[in-house]
């Protein structure tokens, strides 16, 4: 999971890596990020790093910790929650709210929808108590899994994205947030794509219109106050020639609601169009099989870790080829997942395109004595 924080703080490719990088189209936005995440390239960025106030994109952190909670067995999507004064309180900040009070005891699972879909800002705090304790335990959790992922532009002062001073993150950081709650959390993520929700009689809409206008997208997270102007993270899955892909963008500081959907829609067509994804390898191929000694088995299969993509400008895939550097020689005992290696691709120039880790497919437990004496004189001739 390193090597999918590792890609959004890293450029696409080195200078003159490809002959022709497509240009992306003018983006009206103060900072924005489009993301591969099949191949886990950066497509196109400007400011990214910028720090910015994040508004509600700062929920799908509070969602993740809750989704963990979930995970780790100390919340239940059944599980009803009380509406403390705080919870409430939030009605006179001017924000965004599911319309919860302290007479009621929503389950979990609604109050997800209040914070995913409703964008509530009590939903939040609520949640944020169950599995924080308090608000500022819970806000120390989300600084603490920002650092652990090298967010270095994060800095989390409250759960629900209100302007508050020394509360900011950025396109980049954001983007890694929101690729962790696709990657980890799959089953919770389709709770993005609900457009609509009803919570004590009151409806509200899903505030991202890319759900109602393009059907390849389905997720994420909106945000807006008067300094971080409107926000949006969206993510779209597309039937490509070589399987599935998805592409999550990124942009902050748009002028209106409009203008953040056709941004994001600009830069998701664009990441679609211009640039192919080339499957080198599929999910458990084999890269390489090579001899092993001192082990129960004379051989071992390498490969990466699932179907390996690279995605490179509309008509270069063909310009494309893969180096193998492993450890040599390899020796038993060896673990699966055990890192011997690297899988390079770069340019028929030789630029670099991308490289990932060489990774032993099966054990290989140590072998008997004899074999290993055996081998360790032969190793010894050689």
């Amino acid at each position: 999971m390193n090597r999918l924080i590792a890609f959004l703080s890293a450029a696409l490719f080195a200078a003159g890596a490809l002959a022709q990088i497509p240009q992306p189209p003018e983006v009206a936005a103060r900072s924005f990020v489009l993301v591969d995440l099949t191949s886990q390239q950066v497509l196109a960025e400007r400011e990214a790093d910028a720090r910015a106030d994040p508004a509600s994109l700062t929920k799908l952190m509070t969602a993740y910790l809750v989704f963990a909670a979930i995970r780790d067995g100390k919340l239940s999507l059944e599980q009803s929650l009380p509406v403390s004064t705080r919870a409430w309180a939030e009605r006179k900040g001017g924000g965004s709210l599911m319309f919860i009070d302290t007479t009621m005891t929503p389950r979990v699972d609604e109050l997800l929808r209040g914070v995913i879909v409703q964008s509530g800002n009590d939903a939040s705090v609520v949640l944020a108590e169950a599995v924080g304790g308090t608000l500022d335990g819970f806000v120390a959790m989300m600084n603490k899994q920002a650092q652990a992922w090298g967010l270095k532009n994060t800095q989390f002062r409250n759960v629900t994205g209100l302007t508050e001073p020394g509360h900011y993150s950025s396109a980049r950081d954001v983007a890694t947030v929101a690729a962790r709650i696709i990657t980890d959390f799959p089953e919770f993520y389709k709770l993005y794509s609900i457009r609509q929700y009803t919570y004590n009689r009151i409806k509200q809409d899903n505030r991202n219109l890319l759900l109602g206008r393009d059907p390849t997208v389905d997720g994420m997270k909106t945000g807006y106050t008067d300094g971080a102007g409107y926000c949006l993270v969206a993510s779209a899955i597309r039937d490509m020639p070589n399987g599935k892909r998805r592409l999550l963008s990124v942009v902050l500081g748009t002028a209106s609601r409009e203008a953040r959907a056709a941004e994001s829609q600009k830069l998701l067509n664009w990441g679609f169009s211009a640039w192919d994804a080339v499957r080198l390898f599929d999910d458990g191929q084999p890269v390489a099989t090579v001899p092993v000694w001192k082990g129960t088995v004379p051989q071992v299969k390498l490969g990466v870790s699932g179907a390996l993509f690279v995605t490179v400008p509309k008509g270069e895939g063909d310009k494309l080829k893969t180096q193998v550097e492993r450890t040599d020689p390899l020796i038993a005992p060896l673990t699966q997942g055990q890192q011997v290696g690297t899988v390079k691709i770069s340019t028929a120039g030789g630029a670099p395109v991308r490289s990932v880790p060489l990774l032993v497919t099966d054990a290989v437990p140590l072998a008997g004595v004899f074999s290993r004496t055996w081998d360790a004189f032969r190793l010894w001739i050689k």
